[in-house]
């Protein structure tokens, strides 16, 4: 007959001493760490006088010359994209559609690295929550966590040295005593429950870990191509203000003329008749009209020209092929209640600080600066009657008479809401005003806009 070893007994000097050193020590360790916050003010003080005087270790210089040699590093990375970006633009010449393709396609990869960031941003949000939440599960039931890890220790017969460990370290062990059957019948039921949690954490933390490794790449890119696109951007204004010389006193003048009117149709008109650039370019948009295809359908192929001087589409005619100007979400729709017993003119994107802002669509800029309540406003003629109307941004960087292209980055958000009738509920978040106009008249820009990514027209 075969001898059977009763589970309550213990095992031998050998066993005992191989079991604790894979098992016990790491449990004891997390009970240690999970009553550190209780340590007494003369321990916490003991513990604050030890990093004092590790303060200047070898390692903390090794981590200061690190740190150091990393600043070197995106330094001498900054240069680089200086001086590519110089041989680029120099590259590009007086060639306005080198310029134009550019800018679209920079532009465009700006708002699709803000939306990986949303993105990732917010399948972060969940998971920090539940690590939090387990946390507190675990620090709430310390008393049982010490019971269980005792009981362990009683199955080793000796008592390990009492320092911190990591919820791997622990689980793992967790997993080993239940394997080896040291955990006694009663007890294995919380120590599995307990090891399902830590399981969970551990699982939680690599997860969170690969995001944030995500995000900190995309964020890296967001900062190359911003740069990328700012001296870009700087470099058509320039050129732009090559041809037109009197631009700064014209923006001057229209500033001035934006105080004598009293809202927005008062305000586009006095533009396209008072100022020689905004009325120019509203004659052009008259003139020209936009050009319509054979078919009656829009021509999206006269897209693909970056030296358009004219509406590639007839703006009546691209219903649901247009693109936000900016990544948001919506907050407020047309016809809605604007919260001062009116009635909403147009839509409201809550957005990102700093945001990239593009056209919706090809038009020729009628006014860009800031106006009364709606803080810096840009209004397009698209025309064929239609006008597009943009505010809230908190930096504009095209000028008035310019002739901009559908996708062309045209401002930036800034950190906190510019709208005023905004300001009540959302102070804290910028904001992007969009409001579509046909012969002076507020229209539903619903219609217009693209209902998946594959159909929004692209400059």
């Amino acid at each position: 007959m075969h001898s059977t070893r009763n589970i309550h007994s213990y095992p031998g000097t050998a066993e005992r001493g191989a079991l604790m050193s894979a098992v016990s020590l790491p449990l004891i360790l997390l009970s240690a760490s999970l009553a550190v916050t209780s340590l007494s003010p003369a321990v916490a003080q003991s513990s604050a006088t030890a990093q004092q005087a590790t303060a200047v270790s070898p390692d903390a210089i090794k981590q200061r010359e690190q740190e150091l040699e990393a600043t070197r590093e995106q330094q001498r990375k900054a240069a680089e994209l200086q001086q590519k970006l110089k041989a680029d633009i120099a590259a590009i010449g007086q060639d306005r559609s080198k310029l134009n393709q550019q800018l679209i396609d920079i532009a465009t990869q700006v708002r699709n690295v803000e939306t990986r960031i949303g993105e990732t941003e917010g399948r972060l949000r969940p998971l920090d929550v539940r690590e939090q939440q387990i946390r507190a599960s675990l620090d709430s039931r310390r008393a049982e966590i010490v019971e269980v890890l005792a009981a362990l220790q009683r199955a080793g017969r000796r008592t390990p040295p009492a320092l911190l460990v990591r919820p791997e370290d622990a689980l793992q062990s967790l997993r080993t005593a239940m394997l080896l059957g040291s955990v006694v019948p009663e007890l294995r039921g919380r120590a599995e429950k307990l090891a399902t949690d830590l399981g969970e954490l551990v699982n939680l933390r690599k997860t969170i870990a690969t995001e944030r490794d995500v995000l900190a790449r995309d964020r890296d890119r967001l900062q190359d191509d911003s740069v990328r696109l700012a001296a870009l951007v700087e470099e058509r204004q320039r050129k732009q203000s090559a041809i037109e010389k009197d631009m700064e006193a014209e923006g001057a003048r229209a500033i001035n003329l934006s105080r004598q009117v009293d809202g927005l149709q008062g305000l586009i008109a006095k533009m396209e008749q008072d100022l020689k650039s905004a009325a120019k370019a509203a004659a052009t948009a008259s003139l020209q009209g936009t050009p319509a295809a054979p078919s009656g359908k829009p021509n999206l192929g006269a897209l693909k020209d970056p030296a358009r001087l004219s509406p590639a589409i007839a703006f009546a005619s691209a219903k649901g092929l247009f693109a936000l100007p900016v990544n948001g979400r919506k907050i407020r729709n047309f016809g809605g209640s604007d919260g001062a017993g009116g009635v909403e003119k147009g839509i409201s994107l809550a957005t990102r600080a700093g945001a990239q802002v593009t056209t919706p669509c090809d038009g020729w800029v009628v006014y860009a600066g800031p106006f009364r309540s709606y803080g810096q406003l840009l209004i397009l003629n698209a025309g064929g009657g239609y006008h597009v109307l943009i505010a809230g941004m908190e930096r504009i960087s095209v000028n008035i008479g310019q002739f901009v292209l559908t996708g062309e980055p045209v401002a930036t958000m800034g950190t906190t809401s510019q709208v005023a009738s905004i300001l009540a509920t959302t102070a804290s978040q910028p904001v992007l005003y969009v409001e579509f106009r046909k012969d002076g008249t507020p229209i539903d820009s619903g219609p217009w806009w693209a209902a998946s990514e594959g159909e929004k027209v692209r400059g």
